[in-house]
C-alpha cells in the first residue's frame, strides 16, 4: 500500500498559491512543487518509472540505452550524459524540476544551483526504494492512483516469479564484461533477486562489492549452481565484443547442473544494469526469470 503523503500549501510572492508535496528522496525528505511543467531527468531508472506513469520529460540524458525508453526521447532536449550534465543547456532551459540519481547523483548539488533538484538514487534496496520512488513521482505529478496500480501489478509479477523458482534449487548471479566474469551475492547490487524471490545462493561467501567479485570459470564449475543468472555488461551499454553466451560457452560451465538442465538465464541486461529499480525494469527482469521455468 502507498503511504499517505502530506500535501501543504505555501505562499508565493504573488497571490497565487502553489501546492507542494513532501516526498522521500535519497538524501532525505524534500518539499517539491506539484505538477512541474518543465522537467529534466538525469537517471534512467527514474525515466523508466516516469514513463510508466505517463510523465513526459522535457530534458533527458543521452544515450538512453534502453529500446523501450526510445519513445521518451522524442521531443526532448539533450541535457548531457548520465555522468556529465550539459550545464549550459540545463541553465538555458530553466527547468521547474530536475530528477537526478544513480550515476548522476554526484552532480545533484551543482544541478540544484540551477533548478529545484531531487536525488532519487536507487541502490541498497532496489525494490523498496524503487517502489518508494514510484510513489513519490505519483504524488509529485498527480498520478497517485496510477502509481498504486503499477505497484499492484508488480506485486502480482513478483509473487508469480517467486512461485516459478520455488524448489528449483540454488542460483549464482554472474555478470560478464567481455571475457571477464564477476559474481554477485545476496549483498551485491543484484542481490534482490535472491532476497525477493527466496532464491538460495549457490555460494554464500561472494564478496560484497559494487563491481562484484572477479571469478574464474573454475569458480562457476565448483559452485555448480542449479540456476545460473547472467547479466551481460557489454550488451547493456551497447559495447562491441565477446557477449555473455560466447564467454560462458566452455567445458567448465558446461559441467554445471544449470547448463545441463537448461537453467541458464541470459537476462536482457540493460534494464537491470542501467535502470535497476525502475518499475518497468523490475517487471521485465522478473518476467524473464519466470519464463525460464
Amino acid at each position: 500500500m502507498l503511504k499517505q503523503l502530506a500535501i501543504v500549501l505555501i505562499g508565493l510572492s504573488s497571490p497565487t498559491l502553489a501546492q507542494t508535496v513532501s516526498v522521500d528522496t535519497y538524501t532525505g525528505t524534500v518539499e517539491v512543487a506539484m505538477n512541474p511543467e518543465k522537467i529534466a531527468v538525469f537517471d534512467l531508472a527514474a525515466m523508466d518509472s516516469l514513463q510508466a506513469l505517463g510523465v513526459k520529460a522535457n530534458g533527458l540524458v543521452s544515450p538512453v540505452y534502453l529500446p523501450y525508453l526510445e519513445a521518451a526521447v522524442k521531443g526532448t532536449k539533450s541535457v548531457g550524459s548520465l555522468f556529465e550534465p550539459d550545464f549550459e543547456a540545463v541553465n538555458a532551459m530553466q527547468f521547474d524540476l530536475i530528477v537526478a540519481g544513480g550515476r548522476s547523483s554526484t552532480q545533484a548539488p551543482e544541478l540544484a544551483k540551477m533548478a529545484p533538484t531531487i536525488d532519487m538514487t536507487i541502490w541498497e534496496d532496489p525494490i523498496g526504494q524503487g517502489l518508494a520512488r514510484l510513489e513519490a513521482y505519483g504524488a509529485i505529478f498527480g498520478k497517485v492512483e496510477e502509481a498504486a496500480a503499477l505497484e499492484a501489478e508488480f506485486q502480482v509479477q513478483l509473487e508469480a516469479t517467486k512461485q516459478a523458482v520455488a524448489n528449483k534449487g540454488n542460483a549464482l548471479i554472474v555478470m560478464t564484461n567481455g571475457p571477464k566474469v564477476s559474481a554477485y551475492g545476496l549483498g551485491g547490487r543484484f542481490g534482490w533477486l535472491h532476497s525477493a524471490l527466496d532464491l538460495p545462493e549457490a555460494v554464500a561467501s561472494v564478496e560484497e562489492s559494487t563491481h562484484g567479485e572477479a571469478i574464474s570459470f573454475e569458480f562457476i564449475r565448483e559452485a555448480n549452481p542449479d540456476i545460473l543468472i547472467v547479466i551481460d555488461r557489454f550488451a547493456a551499454i551497447g559495447r562491441e565484443g565477446a557477449n555473455a553466451k560466447t564467454t560462458l560457452d566452455n567445458a567448465l560451465v558446461h559441467g554445471t547442473k544449470a547448463w545441463a538442465e537448461g537453467k541458464v538465464v541470459y537476462l536482457d541486461s540493460a534494464p537491470i544494469y542501467i535502470a535497476g529499480g525502475g518499475i518497468q525494469s523490475m517487471n521485465k527482469t522478473l518476467k524473464e526469470i519466470a519464463a525460464t521455468f
